[in-house]
């Protein structure tokens, strides 16, 4: 099934006191790492929802941003505007805030495999609360989601009443190996609302990735693997000696080769940086 993503960027951030999408986040932003993460994830467009007017920060490349008709209706417009947006591209699409700092692709696939045929939603219970913005929807559900906002129905609580819902708990989510291997606790789930909620995120350490030097790259004993901490691609050079420039590339998890110094590295991730000069 093909999967796509939104993120929305349009909430008054009103306990935080400033645009959440902008808040810094290890060199870039919040909502520049969420969009690009979400997008290491599916494997359809990433789309942003945007309220009427918003400007916003810089996104990473192949990013859409679509805008909410009317300003204020809440999270269930967005979700209207993203589903709509996406519906002849993708059946399936996660859907998440802007401000989960931690979330990690493996979480994303996790939800997004789990909407089979017969769901129109799967949603995470986890720490006790339903979590209807980091959560599977099926884009054709969009004139539904319309239909209910027309009659004053905003909140995502009344749509699960009408579909189809897969309610997947701690234990449910952690059953996948790979998630409990990659994000134990579930921060995927963390997000930040308050002044106090982003200090406390932002001065936790960058997450632990393994950092490859091949080629020429690895000539005099510069060679070998280290564990670094480091937010993005360009970090990750950086801690290893490294400019991302023309004459050096990066192989993600064995496959995704880029240059992008923005690119978001999560807990678990290797990167191998390699020699991009003919015959290096």
């Amino acid at each position: 099934m093909a999967t796509a993503g939104i993120v929305l960027a349009g909430g008054r951030s009103s306990r935080m006191g400033t645009a959440k999408a902008a808040l810094e986040w290890h060199g870039s932003t919040l909502l520049h790492r969420t969009a690009a993460v979400v997008a290491r994830a599916v494997d359809g467009p990433v789309v942003v929802v945007a309220a009427p007017g918003q400007e916003l920060p810089a996104l990473p490349p192949g990013t859409e941003v679509v805008a909410d008709p009317v300003e204020g209706r809440g999270p269930l417009q967005g979700i209207a505007t993203g589903l709509a947006a996406l519906a002849e591209r993708a059946p399936a699409a996660f859907v998440c805030s802007t401000d989960l700092p931690f979330l990690h692709p493996v979480f994303v696939r996790r939800v997004l495999a789990r909407l089979t045929d017969d769901l129109d939603v799967v949603l995470p219970v986890a720490r006790g609360y339903p979590q209807p913005l980091a959560a599977a929807y099926r884009t054709a559900l969009a004139p539904r989601v319309e239909a209910l906002i027309a009659r004053g129905r905003m909140r995502p609580a009344m749509l699960f009443d009408e579909v189809r819902v897969l309610r997947l708990d701690d234990a449910a989510l952690l059953a996948d190996q790979a998630q409990a291997a990659a994000d134990p606790a579930l921060d995927s789930l963390l997000n930040v609302n308050e002044p106090d909620d982003y200090r406390a995120a932002r001065g936790r350490p960058a997450p632990a990735v393994t950092v490859q030097r091949y080629g020429a790259l690895a000539m005099g004993g510069r060679g070998g693997t280290r564990v670094v901490h480091a937010a993005t691609l360009a970090a990750a050079a950086a801690a290893v000696g490294l400019d991302l420039d023309r004459h050096v590339v990066a192989a993600l998890n064995g496959d995704q080769i880029t240059r992008d110094p923005g690119l978001p590295l999560v807990a678990g991730d290797v990167v191998a940086f390699l020699s991009a000069d003919a015959g290096g």
